[in-house]
């Protein structure tokens, strides 16, 4: 309960899936949680999931793609809590497509919200971590697919790549005050894999293709961003954890 006991989290996309498992842990585990989400009825539900347990949230309403925005949501952390020690950049949408089917706006698109919006978020938290005496934490949520290709995903591919390529600079710029990870899941249980899956005609939760024959539960990624998150991964920076049933190991 209290792995996470008086930090201050701020997580992207906190709304649902893997966001909203993060918010629910880091909650539980003591950490008072900025929940931002650009849909205001589902962050809403996140905060009255952790208060319901016991726990502290706010929300704050962001377009992850706007500066504008990520400097308001970590001013509006240090508003309401006085600091600011995590940051969990997880906002993410899909894209389908080579190169020649994918268009420019849509490439625009799903790079500012799954590439950008790390570097905005990360631009004005930062200064706002090192603030404290101990520094923090960053995580940033990759995706396999930033590690191998994916047959028409050009442009997710390119945005979780460059999170991977991000987070390793980030980790040495900003050591030793801010530890700075990611990570890699696989296919993970989310309402964005049930809608993805459906539109390919699959069942979703099928995972015939990796070698542990299931699809990773959100709260197993939310467990690996406690462990990054905590310090019991005091001497872990610029690593790449990987969630994805054996996938890449093909």
């Amino acid at each position: 309960m209290n792995e996470l006991k008086d930090k201050v989290a701020l997580i992207t996309g906190a709304g649902s899936g893997i966001g909203r498992a993060i918010a629910t842990l880091f909650a539980k585990e003591g950490a008072k949680v900025v929940v931002v989400d650009l849909n205001e009825e589902k962050g809403g539900e996140t905060v009255k999931l952790i208060e319901r347990n016991g726990g502290n949230a706010t929300f704050v309403k962001a377009d992850v793609s706007r500066s504008s925005d990520a400097k308001n949501a970590a001013s509006a952390a240090i508003g309401k809590y006085g600091k600011l020690d995590i940051l969990c950049n997880n906002a993410g949408i899909p894209s389908f497509g080579s190169v020649v089917e994918t268009k420019e706006e849509d490439w625009d698109r799903v790079i500012d919200i799954n590439l950008k919006s790390v570097y905005l978020f990360s631009k004005h938290a930062v200064p706002k971590i090192l603030e404290n005496e101990e520094g923090g934490v960053i995580i940033n949520i990759a995706s396999v697919l930033g590690l191998v290709g994916s047959k028409g995903e050009a442009a997710y591919c390119a945005s979780k790549g460059g999170i991977i390529s991000l987070t390793r600079a980030m980790a040495l710029d900003f050591a030793p005050q801010i530890r700075v990870n990611c990570i890699c899941p696989g296919s993970v249980l989310t309402p964005m894999h049930e809608r993805v899956m459906r539109s390919r005609g699959l069942k979703p939760g099928e995972a015939s293709n990796v070698p542990l024959k299931k699809v990773v539960k959100p709260e197993e990624v939310a467990y690996a961003a406690l462990y990054l998150a905590s310090d019991k991964a005091s001497c872990v920076t610029g690593s790449c954890l990987v969630i994805d049933g054996g996938w890449t190991a093909e």
